[in-house]
């Protein structure tokens, strides 16, 4: 295996959407003497990309418009982690903006792309899904995710991976703040699927220093506990007021994964313990 750090001096990452995990990302990777270029589709962003030691573009697709450098394309990897953003009503615009981005993409001849989605692309089946179960979204959000990953994946420019990450917990995204002081929260007993940003930034480093381009990931903890025993710990530890969960187990999913330790020989850093704190 190369190592993100052996990976620094031939090589530059582009990062399209420096939310929560691609700033995350882009720090670690900095850390690791790796240049990093990153985007925001907001001016008063680019001195705070600047002030992380990222190198900042801004950078907007749209339906039907874009803005964007070229050099923000000279790269050896490109990350993209935008949203659909399908509950706030923009879930339509999603499609036509990774048509652009895709175009921009083979304009520009990069070869290696990583793409985020979410294990919301496996429905609520109550059973195990991996990487070889044929999605079946049953969410506006999920189907779009779907069509994005399968233009992403159809497309022989380039090699993409895609990792599916399960719900994201960390600094900023404490579990014990979802459901805190809430009543009759349904389907308390099924199980949990979340990944850690410590996990979400470890195995994305992993398939850099693998080079492990045109696979798919789930990125999700290998931990299930029941969402009513794990929310109510994660509020009681956070000092907040515990949830009331509805004894019941309706639609479930475990989510798990087989590509993580068989292509990335990845260990979880992040374990789902009630008594564990993720503020």
């Amino acid at each position: 295996m190369e190592s993100t750090t052996a990976f620094q001096h031939k090589n530059t990452i582009s990062i399209l959407g420096c939310g929560w995990y691609g700033l995350a990302l882009a720090k670690a990777l900095i850390n690791d003497g790796i240049k990093v270029k990153g985007s925001t589709t907001s001016e008063q962003k680019i001195a705070l990309l600047a002030d992380e030691g990222i190198e900042p573009y801004l950078v907007n697709f749209s339906a039907d418009d874009e803005t964007y450098n070229a050099d923000f394309f000279d790269c050896e990897v490109l990350f993209i982690a935008i949203p659909p953003k399908a509950r706030s009503g923009a879930g339509a615009e999603f499609i036509p903006k990774i048509q652009r981005i895709i175009s921009a993409i083979e304009r520009h001849s990069v070869k290696k792309v990583v793409f985020i989605s979410s294990t919301g692309v496996y429905a609520d089946l109550n059973c195990e899904v991996d990487e070889r179960t044929p999605p079946l979204p049953d969410t506006e959000s999920g189907k779009i995710l779907l069509e994005a990953e399968n233009l992403f994946k159809n497309d022989p420019a380039f090699k993409t991976t895609i990792i599916r990450f399960a719900g994201l917990i960390g600094p900023g995204r404490n579990p014990g703040r979802f459901f805190a002081g809430k009543k009759n929260i349904p389907n308390g007993n099924a199980p949990v699927n979340l990944i850690h940003l410590d996990d979400c930034i470890g195995l994305t480093k992993a398939i850099i220093g693998h080079h492990a381009f045109g696979y798919l990931f789930n990125g999700c903890a290998p931990d299930h506990p029941v969402k009513s025993a794990f929310y109510t710990q994660a509020a009681v530890n956070s000092g907040l007021d515990k949830p009331d969960f509805i004894d019941e187990l309706k639609e479930w999913k475990i989510v798990k994964s087989v590509n993580l330790e068989a292509i990335l020989e990845y260990q979880f850093k992040q374990h789902l313990r009630s008594s564990d704190t993720f503020a």
